[in-house]
């Protein structure tokens, strides 16, 4: 019998790249595909740009899925999704809005913008329905745990939930922790 993962889509924060330490530490670490994914802005060359609006960058999530899919000969319910910040929240916003993986991977989600605690990021939890991972600092500006506490049981699927001694950017000597949490959890899908 084949595992139930077939391949791991990540997508990165707003002012990363698809060459994050920590995703180049999974696809070297993991016994699964990896396919680290820039969004479209940053794929138009070199220079600082801003992210593009969530509807497009949702839209990079499902067409990634799509050609990760037909590359690597495995249905989307196979894959697991997710990505750093920004590329979690919109991995998890497609898969709100109707995309089926095997699971959904958030790292260091932003719950609200820094100081805006007001400006949540949630209402689509409820439409989350895949096992999902969060993987979270607890010094984390972008949401504290007890604010988590009281958002992350709206998410409707099996949901696990793993908390560091970080901010909202783990240092690179914390990726070999984060790879052994995702390992895990993938094994256990």
């Amino acid at each position: 019998m084949r595992p139930r993962v077939g391949g791991l889509i990540l997508f990165h924060g707003a002012g990363g790249d698809r060459d994050h330490h920590l995703f180049v530490a999974l696809e070297a670490a993991l016994n699964v595909r990896v396919a680290r994914i820039n969004f479209p802005y940053r794929q138009t060359g070199p220079g600082r740009r801003p992210p593009d609006r969530m509807p497009k960058l949702i839209e990079a999530v499902n067409g990634a899925v799509a050609e990760q899919s037909a590359a690597w000969n495995e249905p989307a319910d196979r894959l697991v999704v997710g990505g750093r910040s920004m590329g979690g929240r919109a991995a998890s916003m497609a898969v709100a809005e109707g995309l089926e993986p095997a699971g959904l991977l958030l790292l260091s989600y932003p719950l609200h913008p820094p100081g805006k605690p007001e400006k949540l990021r949630v209402d689509h939890f409820a439409a989350i329905g895949c096992p999902t991972l969060l993987v979270q600092g607890t010094r984390d500006p972008f949401g504290r745990p007890d604010v988590f506490a009281r958002h992350l049981p709206a998410i409707a699927g099996p949901l696990t939930e793993n908390w560091i001694d970080a901010n909202h950017s783990p240092a690179e000597k914390l990726d070999d922790d984060i790879v052994a949490i995702i390992r895990s959890w993938l094994a256990d899908l």
